[in-house]
């Protein structure tokens, strides 16, 4: 059922790097009327910048100001995901469809807490589940929508990869995804208080949530009811044996957190698949997932591709132009990113989330991955931690 509106009106809260992506995401939306209303964040500069790039009609630092508008349609959450939750719970009391990035939350301490990492990873998984269940009911109760913005869901290969698997009815017997790089820019992404964890939540999030849709998609084509069944886990700090100067290249600098991860997760069916996570990557930033079926094989490369191989003996002229992820140089040959952000989904995000909200449709990304995928990340901590097989 169509909104009786000419326009959605979005509110976005968080002016850091992701609002970037979704600034640019909202500009390639098509048949859909968007106005960008409001940019929110507690830092002036930050909104000002957004604001003048992508055009938003004002901008403001109080969330509830925000929040009272009643021409905002949509609230896009792109905040530390330690406000997620929160944030989330009172735009949608307040009316508001929602559209959220990722991870949906973590375990970020309690007040006072210090070595947050060293919680016992048990408990993190329950305080994960409580908050996630405090919005799973907010949400039972009202007509207003959750998008959760994972962009592998949406990316072309993933997207073509489940149209096949639909249209054949394909039985999903092993899949394995990988975000690996060489580490984050953030000065934060060692802390388990600021981040939830490591490389796993950091980015084995993108290759477990679309490997984790993949999966509905084939239940739904066979008419099958498949769920998680077990997780098995392994994470450590493999930067630790090295010295300051062996660590130059990698930009991994982990406190009370991984550096690498993988997750084994086995579902009803008996199948399986396998997410690979490390900050210990060289070379750029690797994303991928790979399928296996009782009848085909499908490899979804997402970054790098092979649209547009270069070569450069020098960089002059360059410096404004984006070649790759994560490479300190653009020497030599490269993959250099074309159309990245169809390729990676961010445009086919958004053009789902905006044409839901106008013709009624579920979107591809909801609540339920978003909880399935914390629920399968926090487990996988445990499992760990305490050397075994957690059951779901």
């Amino acid at each position: 059922m169509k909104e009786d509106k000419k326009s959605i009106v979005i509110g976005t809260v968080g002016a850091g790097y992701a609002a970037h992506l979704h600034g640019n995401g909202y500009r390639k939306v098509s048949g859909v009327d968007i106005r960008l209303k409001t940019i929110c964040d507690v830092k002036e500069e930050l909104t000002k910048k957004v604001k003048d790039l992508y055009g938003y009609e004002k901008q403001c630092t109080d969330y509830d100001e925000m929040l009272a508008d009643p021409e905002i349609d949509v609230i896009d959450i792109v905040t530390p995901p330690c406000a997620h939750i929160p944030m989330a719970i009172k735009a949608i009391q307040a009316g508001k469809h929602v559209i959220c990035e990722k991870p949906l939350t973590g375990y970020f301490g309690q007040r006072g807490e210090k070595n947050v990492g060293r919680t016992p990873k048990a408990k993190m998984f329950q305080d994960v589940l409580h908050s996630m269940e405090e919005l799973k009911q907010v949400l039972a109760h009202t007509d207003r929508k959750f998008f959760y913005a994972e962009n592998f869901v949406y990316a072309t290969p993933v997207q073509k990869a489940a149209e096949i698997i639909r249209a054949k009815k394909s039985k999903l017997l092993f899949m394995k995804g990988e975000e690996s790089l060489k580490g984050s820019s953030s000065p934060v992404a060692g802390q388990w208080s600021s981040t939830g964890g490591g490389t796993l939540i950091r980015t084995g999030t993108h290759p477990l949530s679309g490997m984790l849709w993949l999966k509905q998609q084939e239940a739904a084509a066979r008419g099958e009811t498949i769920t998680v069944c077990s997780v098995t886990a392994d994470c450590g700090k493999t930067t630790a044996c090295l010295n300051d100067y062996e660590h130059r290249h990698i930009s991994t600098h982990p406190e009370d957190v991984e550096d690498f991860g993988m997750i084994v997760v086995t579902f009803s069916d008996g199948t399986k698949c396998l997410t690979i996570a490390s900050d210990t990557v060289l070379g750029g930033t690797k994303n991928y997932i790979e399928i296996y079926g009782n009848d085909t094989a499908l490899m979804c490369n997402i970054t790098p591709t092979d649209i547009l191989n270069t070569y450069f003996l020098d960089e002059e002229g360059l410096e404004n132009v984006s070649i790759s992820e994560m490479l300190p140089a653009k020497l030599g040959w490269n993959k250099a990113f074309v159309s990245d952000e169809i390729i990676r989904g961010y445009t086919g995000e958004f053009q789902d989330f905006m044409d839901s909200i106008a013709d009624g449709h579920a979107p591809a990304s909801d609540f339920t991955l978003a909880y399935e995928t914390m629920k399968v990340m926090y487990a996988a901590y445990q499992s760990a931690e305490e050397g075994r097989q957690i059951n779901l």
